[in-house]
This record gives structure tokens, sequence and C-alpha cells, in this order.
């Protein structure tokens, strides 16, 4: 008994690990199919989220671009009008020293500085003098 089982324990054997090579093989066939598909269905999101990436940054990039021309505009715009503040400032300073350079200017000066002086001591009386 033991030998027919031994006999048919080996047939059987032979018999299952054939199926089993084909099974392997087969399953190794499936399996190398199924994993590229997964591989290249993970490949196809990493590329779509790649790409929804690079057109967020080139939308923000474009974004910084208008930005920093709207800048530049104002930057440009304060520029010129600190220039024309520079000029009108320093037409100023050159008629004060020409009324400072001429003695009668420096008396006329002196008497409006005065009259400047007066009117404020005159106005902080009435003021203080009006609460009272």
């Amino acid at each position: 008994m033991s030998y027919r089982r031994d006999n048919n324990r080996g047939g059987s054997r032979a018999a299952l690990f054939d199926n089993l090579d084909g099974i392997e093989e087969g399953g190794l066939r499936a399996s190398s199919s199924y994993s590229r598909d997964i591989d290249e269905h993970e490949n196809d999101k990493s590329l779509n989220s790649l790409q929804d990436r690079v057109v967020f940054l080139k939308r923000l990039t474009g974004d910084i671009h208008e930005e920093v021309q709207s800048h530049n505009r104002l930057l440009d715009r304060m520029g010129n009008g600190m220039d024309s503040a520079r000029g009108v400032m320093s037409g100023t300073m050159d008629r004060f020293k020409m009324v400072f350079e001429k003695k009668s200017s420096r008396r006329t000066c002196k008497l409006v500085m005065y009259f400047v002086l007066a009117f404020i001591i005159i106005y902080y009386l009435f003021r203080y003098t009006y609460f009272i």
C-alpha cells in the first residue's frame, strides 16, 4: 500500500507541480501586465498632478510678473514726482538765497517774521482768554 501511495503521490505531485508551474508562469505574466497597468496608471496620475502644478506655477509667475510691472510703474511715477519736487525745492531755495543776500530784503524778511510772531502771540492770547 505504501508503494501505491508513494507511486500515486509521485504522479500527483508531478501533475501538481506541472500545474503550479503553468499557474505561476501565467500568474507572472498576468501579474506583470497588471503591474505595468498599475505603473502606467500611477505614472499618468503623477503626470497629471505635475501638469496641474506646472499650470499653477505658470499662473503664479504671470501674476508675479504683472505685480512687478505695476510696482515698477508706480516707482517710476514716484521717482518723477520726486524729481519735480526737487526742482521746485531748489528753485525755492535759490529765491530764499536771493532774498537773504540783499540787505533791504533782509529787513523786509525780519519785518514779516515780526508780524508772524505777533500774530501767533495774539492768537494764543485770544484763545486762552476766550476759554477763561
